[in-house]
Order: C-alpha cells, then structure tokens, then sequence
C-alpha cells in the first residue's frame, strides 16, 4: 500500500502543477478528493505496517498532504471557494 500511495500522491502533485494553468483551476476540484483518498491509503498503510517498513506510506501520505495543501491554497487565492 506504501508503493500505490507514494504514486498516488505524485499523480496527485503533477495534476497540482497541471491546475495552475490559468482556466485549468477547475482541476483542483477533482484533484483534491483523489488526494484525500491518496492520504486515507497512505494512512491505511502506515497503521498496517511494521514499524522498519512504514517509510513508503509515511512518503505517500506526505506527497498527499502536501498536493491537498497546494490545492486548496490555490482555490482561496483564484477565488474558487466563495
């Protein structure tokens, strides 16, 4: 599960970089819900893993958070959320 979110959150981070393109902002609508349940697998992993091998899942769920982070930043400042 570490391997599949660490992918999942630099899906998540390129579809970022893609929504700040302007008139691509919409994407950060769609974005952010695959993220969240990018982190949620992330979280899933950590919590069933042995404690040597949670790095994966622990850098999933950070590339996650941070593309949730960046997303919804996004939105505030272009006026997406009103």
């Amino acid at each position: 599960m570490g391997l599949i979110s660490v992918l999942w959150g630099i899906v998540a981070l390129l579809w970022t970089l893609l929504a700040f393109i302007p008139l691509l902002g919409w994407g950060n609508w769609f974005m952010i819900p695959f993220a969240v349940v990018g982190a949620i697998v992330a979280a899933i992993g950590a919590a069933f893993s042995s404690p040597g091998r949670r790095g994966r899942a622990k850098t999933g769920l950070v590339l996650n958070v941070l593309a949730i982070a960046i997303g919804v930043f996004r939105l505030v400042i272009g006026g997406g959320v009103i």
